[in-house]
């Protein structure tokens, strides 16, 4: 009887491992995944800025934002994370990646040799962006200088250090659908749509997270508190912004003054240094769209 009910717990746990294994195996696309696209190096800079991207990825403490040597610290509840190279360095950069790299370390989180990556780099927004866009965004990375550096590693205590664990986090909260336009909302409010869930990840600061790091989703852009441990991040919603206009809001990314002549600053103002590349049409898109979210 007990060797019985040994074997079956034995066979059970290998089920078990079996459709762990099968459920947190990284996902990606495939060379035939990829459209017929030329890439546009004017696009790929603006995507560079759209998406900040040298706000984290810069290298610390340079004055040439287009430097990506990386090395920057992000501290979480989980530990601390230091952003990668991603100058086309071929051996400390992404100088040896293809596109299809790049796309699926965005859209899938997944790297070139078949590891997850850690949600810090915030793929569950990228995945909504065009893949024409990364694309472009690869082809202009391309053009820049490469960057020798020494990134550490993250500093993670268990089990957040076990990277195949992420499959299940991915389980949860990746969903693989790109940016969907909402057929009752306006063209311009489509775009900031676009531009704010998609390379601006907005949403990774401005909306609360769950237990297990996850977006609460019914409470997008409603404010959160500091993934750094220090301070609260406002929200971004049309009634967390009372008594902004559109028009404020979209001066504010244009120029980092309030309505009331105040500055934005601490990690708002590398925003706004993102922001300010965009066009006048682009951020009074995303004014808009902004002004369209409604929650607290």
């Amino acid at each position: 009887m007990i060797k019985r009910l040994i074997l079956t717990l034995l066979a059970l746990a290998l089920v078990g491992a079996g459709v762990f294994w099968l459920v947190t195996a990284p996902q990606t696309l495939s060379e035939t995944d990829l459209p017929d696209h030329a890439p546009d190096l004017a696009n790929g800079e603006y995507m560079f800025y759209a998406g900040g991207c040298a706000s984290c990825h810069a290298t610390p403490g340079s004055d040439d934002k287009l430097a990506l040597g990386g090395g920057l610290k992000l501290g979480s509840p989980f530990g601390d994370f230091f952003v990668p190279n991603i100058s086309p360095d071929a051996e400390d950069g992404i100088g040896g990646w293809s596109t299809l790299d790049l796309v699926n370390a965005m859209v899938k989180g997944v790297s070139p040799n078949g590891s997850h990556y850690y949600p810090a780099f915030p793929y569950t927004s990228y995945q909504r962006m065009k893949l024409e866009d990364i694309i472009d965004l690869k082809a202009f990375l391309d053009t820049l200088e490469p960057v020798k550096s020494d990134v550490p590693p993250h500093d993670l205590p268990f089990p957040f250090n076990i990277r195949r664990t992420l499959g299940g986090w991915k389980f949860l909260y990746l969903d693989g659908k790109p940016f969907e336009p909402d057929p009752d909302a306006s063209d311009q409010i489509n775009r900031g749509a676009y531009l704010v869930t998609g390379p601006g990840h907005c949403g990774e600061c401005h909306t609360p997270r769950d237990a297990l790091g996850g977006l609460e989703r019914d409470k997008w852009l409603t404010g959160a508190p500091s993934t750094e441990g220090e301070g609260t991040v406002p929200g971004i919603t049309a009634d967390t912004l009372e008594g902004w206009t559109a028009a404020d809001i979209a001066y504010a990314l244009e120029s980092g003054f309030t309505p009331d002549f105040d500055s934005l600053g601490s990690s708002m103002a590398a925003v706004v240094r993102n922001t300010a590349h965009l066009t006048p049409e682009d951020r009074d898109a995303i004014a808009a769209y902004l002004e369209s979210v409604h929650g607290q």
